[in-house]
């Protein structure tokens, strides 16, 4: 790269465009300006090969390149006011307004946590020789063969044991259920 090899260039774009261009894309929202910044890294880049001191990988320096381009681009357009010489001034900081988990709701993480409890109880509430079975073979992955090797069982035992102890959690699961699908928990 300090030879100014263009091999070495040309693999080292062919590596890092589409990441230099997907975070300028994302930074700017402008496809144009995500392209420009791209070329102008690479620019930079060549233009100073001959100064590389090797402190830091050659992909940091590139990114950093591409996020300076694409917020003096920003601020260029007035979409993002000058960030303050004081970077630590956290006051000077845009806060959001609005946080939303936006993959699931509340209500929803709070079900998924009752349901979880209900399971672990409802795997405790098991006889051992059920619970057992149903750990070794459904939670903990082992097979048929392994599960059943690992209880002095054989193959035909541990499938009876594991089918009353799927049904058994059914069982108590269903009535966890049917508590909550009637409205709030006493």
């Amino acid at each position: 790269m300090r030879r100014g090899d263009p091999t070495c260039l040309g693999g080292f774009f062919e590596v890092w465009a589409d990441r230099l261009y997907s975070l300028s894309l994302r930074l700017t929202g402008d496809p144009a300006a995500a392209e420009d910044i791209v070329q102008e890294a690479f620019v930079k880049l060549m233009a100073g090969a001959d100064r590389i001191e090797g402190r830091s990988r050659l992909a940091t320096w590139l990114y950093r390149v591409a996020y300076n381009a694409s917020m003096d681009r920003l601020r260029e357009q007035k979409k993002l006011a000058p960030v303050p010489a004081d970077e630590d001034d956290e006051a000077a900081l845009p806060m959001p307004t609005t946080l939303v988990e936006f993959g699931r709701s509340p209500e929803a993480m709070l079900r998924d946590a009752e349901m979880r409890h209900a399971l672990d109880e409802a795997i405790q509430s098991l006889p051992p020789s059920l619970r057992a079975a149903f750990l070794l073979r459904d939670v903990e992955g082992l097979t048929t063969a392994e599960a059943a090797e690992a209880l002095g069982l054989t193959e035909t035992n541990l499938k009876v044991r594991l089918h009353r102890a799927r049904l058994l959690l059914r069982e108590r699961l269903s009535a966890f259920v049917a508590r909550g699908s009637g409205g709030a928990r006493s």
